[in-house]
Order: C-alpha cells, then sequence, then structure tokens
C-alpha cells in the first residue's frame, strides 16, 4: 500500500522531507558561507597585521642603518680631520728640522772656498725649503703644484708617465 502525504497526520511524505531537508542544507550553506567569510576577514586582519609589522621593521632597520653610516661617516671624518692636523703638524717639524739644519750645515762646513759655496748653498736651500713647509703646510704645496701643472702640462704630463713607468717597473715581479 501506498503511503500518502498528509499534512495533518504525524507521517511526512516525501516532499515534505525533501524540503525540510534542502532548507536544512541551506542554513548549512549559510553557516558555512559565514564562517568561510570570518576566516577571510580574520586572515586579511591577520596579514595586515603582519604587513604592518614587517614595514616597521623594515623602517626600523633602515633607521638603524642610517644611524650606523652616520656614526661611520662622522667617524672617519673626525679620524680624517685628526690625521689632517698630525701631518700638518708633522710638515711643521719637518720644516723646523730643515731650518735646524741649515744652522748646522752653516756652523759645521767651512765658509770660504767652493766648499764654503756649496756649504751655504746648501744651508740657504734648507733654510728656504723649511720656511716653505712651515708656513705652506699641504693645502699651498698643493695649490703651487697645481700652478706648476697648468703652467708646464706637457713637461707634467711626461714627468708622470715616467714615474709610473718607474714605479711600474720596481713593483713587478720579472
Amino acid at each position: 500500500m501506498a503511503n500518502t502525504t498528509s499534512t495533518t497526520g504525524g507521517n511526512k511524505g516525501f516532499g515534505e522531507v525533501k524540503r525540510e531537508g534542502q532548507h536544512a542544507a541551506g542554513g548549512v550553506a549559510d553557516k558555512a558561507r559565514d564562517m568561510a567569510s570570518n576566516v577571510v576577514d580574520r586572515t586579511k586582519d591577520a596579514a595586515t597585521g603582519v604587513a604592518d609589522k614587517a614595514r616597521d621593521v623594515a623602517s626600523n632597520v633602515v633607521d638603524r642603518a642610517k644611524d650606523a653610516a652616520s656614526t661611520a661617516a662622522d667617524t672617519a671624518r673626525d679620524w680624517a680631520s685628526n690625521a689632517g692636523k698630525t701631518a700638518e703638524g708633522a710638515l711643521g717639524s719637518v720644516g723646523s728640522g730643515m731650518a735646524s739644519l741649515a744652522g748646522t750645515v752653516r756652523e759645521s762646513l767651512p765658509h770660504e772656498g767652493v766648499i764654503g759655496d756649496a756649504s751655504e748653498y746648501v744651508a740657504g736651500a734648507l733654510e728656504t725649503g723649511g720656511k716653505y713647509l712651515q708656513q705652506e703646510g699641504f693645502s699651498g704645496m698643493a695649490e703651487d703644484l697645481t700652478a706648476m701643472i697648468r703652467r708646464n702640462p706637457i713637461p707634467a704630463l711626461l714627468v708622470g708617465i715616467g714615474l709610473g713607468y718607474l714605479i711600474a717597473r720596481s713593483t713587478s715581479r720579472s
């Protein structure tokens, strides 16, 4: 006998069960969509948080690198300044030593004859060179050298080539 469907009775028909199943499946699908949407939103929030943290860390690393580079540049600048002052002081000491040596040459060597003339010339050159080093320093020497090269470019070029050749010969392992 056939099963009859009655909407008033306790037995449910196939169509009604099917509709209830579809309705329940739709509710489950809606819940699954809501849960998936929540997971996507949480994942987006987490990714945004991670990206923000990565940006902050990268910014901190860049700031630290800039600070380190600035500190290194300041240290190098201070070192170069101190080295320059030390070199200028040493050059001044060499100049005063040359002037002192000129006085010693004048006192020690004869004052007459060819040797006397030569010793006076050497003492004068030492004294002049010493004063030049004391007064001009490295910057004055560089300016004078630049001016000399501008006045005599071809001889300066030939001297440079010759010095380069001699340095290359002395450093080669032949």
